[in-house]
């Protein structure tokens, strides 16, 4: 039996990346998933992969800056899989990589929209249906530039600390609902993001590649398992904590 077994999970950008290899990863323990990401095309790959592995999963449009498109997706898994059990709000950009005073101002509000904002109305929408479901796991993406200040980040990691502070009050004010709130604090992860990101800044190759302490950058599924870990009854006494999954980086 899956660790998530007929549990039913909604995971935002769940198109590609960090999102996607969760999305496989609940399905492959046993969970009904509502796929949401801005990327249709991406998000009906993700929808066919877990189907070829004898999943079951569906797919919404989902731009988590709108809260009704938030909304519409936690709708979705309540109507078509009768309710919902884990949120992982995983949507997120990563903005520009410049100083902070020559970061540019509306790119500063897009991220905030995406980073902060998505998980906000995610906590909002998840939270109320929770209460109507009996309870459930949420859990947030935070990164380790919302724990430490890492340079040329600043409104990525702005939007990520208030992350983990959301994730905070959610956790003591729904404890007596049956409603845990944590969230994860990635390091270096081999993402699409993250090749962007060297492709647009080739220089930050070799640092992405000595940040952390363990060799080499973490693969997507390592995350997935953290989040797994939160969202499954293995973790029923966790609440209003970030997981770093990091590689020792925050030991440093």
């Amino acid at each position: 039996m899956g660790l998530v077994e007929d549990r039913v999970a909604v995971i935002t950008g769940a198109a590609s990346g960090i999102g996607r290899e969760t999305a496989t990863t609940f399905a492959e323990h046993g969970a009904s998933v509502v796929v949401a990401d801005v990327d249709a095309e991406g998000g009906e790959e993700t929808v066919s992969r877990i189907a070829d592995g004898g999943g079951e999963a569906t797919f919404v449009e989902t731009d988590v800056s709108d809260p009704d498109d938030v909304q519409g997706a936690i709708e979705t898994a309540v109507e078509e899989f009768g309710g919902i059990d884990v949120l992982y709000n995983n949507a997120a950009i990563e903005g520009p990589v410049d100083r902070l005073h020559e970061y540019d101002d509306e790119a500063f509000e897009r991220v905030v929209d995406v980073n902060l904002k998505g998980v906000w109305y995610g906590l909002k929408y998840g939270i109320e249906a929770m209460l109507a479901d009996g309870g459930g796991s949420i859990v947030s993406a935070s990164s380790i530039a919302g724990e430490v200040a890492v340079p040329n980040y600043s409104g990525y990691g702005a939007a990520k600390a208030a992350v983990g502070q959301l994730t905070r009050y959610a956790a003591i004010e729904y404890a007596e609902d049956g409603i845990r709130a944590n969230a994860v604090a990635p390091g270096i992860v081999r993402t699409e993001m993250i090749e962007r990101t060297i492709e647009e800044n080739p220089e930050m190759e070799a640092q992405f590649e000595e940040t952390e302490p363990m060799p080499g950058l973490a693969e997507p599924e390592e995350v997935a398992n953290a989040v797994l870990f939160l969202g499954s009854e293995l973790s029923s006494r966790v609440t209003g904590v970030t997981l770093p999954v990091e590689g020792g980086y925050l030991a440093q």
